[in-house]
Order: structure tokens, then C-alpha cells, then sequence
């Protein structure tokens, strides 16, 4: 069973790469962009078959290693 987390940094805090991001598309002439916010995609192949117990297995890995919850929340899919 495939499990997407996506992490983004929380509102308030800074995203330097998210900055440097805006900053470039404004110089290669994409107007509009107000702000950019950058975060990670990891995708997970799990060998549980129950929805719910990949969807905890992977929450718990998230708030384990895979997203500093200080900063950064998380967003997990299962896809099954």
C-alpha cells in the first residue's frame, strides 16, 4: 500500500527556500507570484493491507522522522 506524506513548514515561520524560489521566478518574468512556500513529498510502499493501520503506521513515522513538528506539519494520503 502506497502512503504520501507531504511536510510543509508552519504559518509564521520563515522559508528561506521558499524565498529564494519566489525571488527566481520574479527574474525569469513570472509576475504575480506573491509568495512561495517549499515543503517535501515522501512516498512510502508499505506492506500493510488495512487503509487505517498504513495511514497510522505512517502518521506515526511522520511525527517520528520524517517532519520536525516543532516547525513543520504534515499531510498524510493512502492510497490502497
Amino acid at each position: 500500500m502506497k502512503a504520501t506524506v507531504t511536510v510543509m513548514l508552519k504559518a509564521g515561520v520563515l522559508d528561506p527556500q521558499g524565498k529564494a524560489i519566489a525571488h527566481a521566478l520574479g527574474t525569469l518574468g513570472f509576475s504575480g507570484v506573491e509568495d512561495v512556500r517549499a515543503g517535501k513529498v515522501i512516498e512510502l510502499e508499505l506492506a500493510e493491507t488495512d487503509p487505517q493501520k498504513a495511514r497510522a503506521a505512517a502518521e506515526e513515522m511522520a511525527r517520528k522522522l520524517l517532519a520536525n513538528t516543532v516547525i513543520e506539519s504534515f499531510r498524510v494520503e493512502v492510497d490502497g
